[in-house]
């Protein structure tokens, strides 16, 4: 078993960080909007590619307004521009957390259940060598792959 990962973050340091989460989701959370699959699927999306247009179209929206459309408000364009230029390092910051913490998650969490299954499979192995306390733990810990391979047949269609 190879053992690519050994860590103990201790209690304090897990606290702060849910603290420090709490704090940043309490001064986020009035501004924030939940959007539903489908408001996400209607939406443009604006990437890096269409930042610096949207830049420049902001630049000579201010200088040039003539050309903006009656029904697109400058004040609200600006708003959500600087919004969006705000809250893009920050959600930049947090992607790369999210990153380095779902691969830890998954690391940490493949190696203990590699484990776990190594264990199981000894304990399986012991019970059926009648080595007592054995069957009580292999009994108790099959119960997590009882579903397995036992799928529904169908019923056979008459010709």
């Amino acid at each position: 078993m190879d053992n690519s990962i050994s860590i103990t973050i201790p209690p304090a340091e897990l606290q702060a960080v849910k603290d420090a989460l709490a704090t940043i989701n309490g001064i986020l959370k009035p501004y924030l909007k939940a959007l539903t699959p489908e408001d996400r699927r209607k939406l443009l999306k604006m990437g890096d590619g269409s930042e610096p247009f949207v830049s420049k179209v902001m630049d000579y929206a201010v200088s040039d307004p003539q050309f903006l459309p009656s029904f697109v408000q400058l004040a609200e364009l600006e708003k959500d521009w600087d919004a969006y230029s705000a809250l893009v390092p920050i959600f930049r910051t947090v992607q790369q957390l999210e990153n380095n913490l779902s691969d830890t998650v998954m690391l940490t969490g493949s190696e203990t259940f590699e484990g776990s299954l190594s264990y199981y499979n000894s304990v399986k192995m012991a019970a059926k060598m009648n080595v007592p306390d054995a069957k009580t733990i292999y009994e108790d810990l099959s119960k997590r792959f009882e579903a397995q391979g036992k799928r529904k047949s169908k019923p056979s269609e008459e010709i």
